[in-house]
């Protein structure tokens, strides 16, 4: 399982460090109020953007081979440290800090997550998986992703709304990695050909644009004391269910539960304690509402 586990924390690392650097280029452009042709041609001139763009890709590449060598259930949970490695990142590379706080929650989340895994023991790697599975698998997400969704939208803004948009994002990421694992099976038995064949290709892509699309709402709708709860447990939830009804895979149960439970609750309780951060509200591009322990300096004004 090494194999798997290192590949998850870098795609996880890459990722926060993609949204720190993307962050900090993005406070060197000149603001505007609505939408801006230009936006992308002045960040492209921006090498710390292209770095984050590196990363991006970096990401991805290390998601899908964890993905090819390991569990759902063990790789997507891990994308929980993604809030706090970013936050930490933001620290050192926007000019910030880590209250005492701040970093008892970084604690928190990483001592919830390794109860949670230790307690669950993960096992299993199916490589191929019958329609059977897929069918209600896909009907039940893209369901659930539509009340979601209906819901959000029938609400102000506000956290209601971005909670809903947060868990619909959610259930996207954990069905982008669901689908991507088979595709990369496919790629590692079948080729490049029999990648581009597969609709768990094309299923993946599709999901991971939903995905972008309703994260972007969510951070628009409401804060992110909201939002980053809903998508950060409900991905790692999301993924554990699709990890064992689609992929069969094994987690401990029995007496086992009460340790998973407690390691749930240190997780949900470190992570809504750092979304609500000054540093994390800058991070997210909300607007700060007053300077303090913690707040990104210089968040308002260009990088040097």
């Amino acid at each position: 399982m090494l194999l798997p586990v290192l590949f998850a924390l870098g795609a996880a690392l890459s990722n926060a460090l993609a949204t720190v650097l993307q962050r900090k280029a993005a406070l060197t452009v000149p603001k505007s109020e609505g939408l801006r042709v230009g936006l992308i041609l002045d960040l492209l001139r921006r090498p710390v953007w292209l770095v984050g763009i590196v990363a991006v890709i970096t990401a991805g590449v290390c998601q899908a081979v964890a993905l090819a060598t390991g569990p759902i259930t063990i790789v997507q949970p891990l994308f929980v440290l993604e809030l706090p490695l970013a936050l930490v990142i933001a620290a050192a590379l926007l000019q910030g800090r880590l209250s005492r706080t701040g970093w008892l929650a970084v604690a928190t989340v990483v001592v919830g997550l390794g109860v949670v895994l230790f307690a669950a023991s993960p096992a299993g790697n199916r490589t191929q998986v019958p329609m059977t599975h897929w069918i209600p698998a896909v009907a039940v997400c893209v369901a659930a992703i539509a009340a979601l969704v209906v819901a959000a939208l029938r609400r102000p803004e506000g956290r209601g709304r971005a909670a809903c948009f947060g868990l619909a994002t959610a259930i996207s990421y954990a069905m982008t990695a669901a689908l991507m694992k088979t595709s990369m099976h496919t790629l590692d038995d079948g080729g490049v050909t029999a990648f581009f064949t597969t609709w768990q290709t094309y299923g993946f892509a599709l999901f991971g644009v939903c995905a972008l699309f309703f994260l972007e709402n969510a951070m628009q709708s409401g804060p992110l004391v909201a939002s980053q709860p809903a998508l950060t447990l409900g991905d790692a939830c999301v993924s554990l269910a699709l990890g064992i009804t689609v992929y069969a895979e094994y987690v401990r149960t029995g007496w086992w539960l009460v340790p998973q439970l407690l390691g749930a609750a240190l997780i949900a309780a470190g992570v809504l304690a750092l979304s609500r951060l000054p540093l994390a509200r800058a991070l997210a591009s909300e607007e700060k509402e007053q300077p303090g322990e913690g707040t990104a300096a210089g968040a308002g004004t260009p990088a040097p």
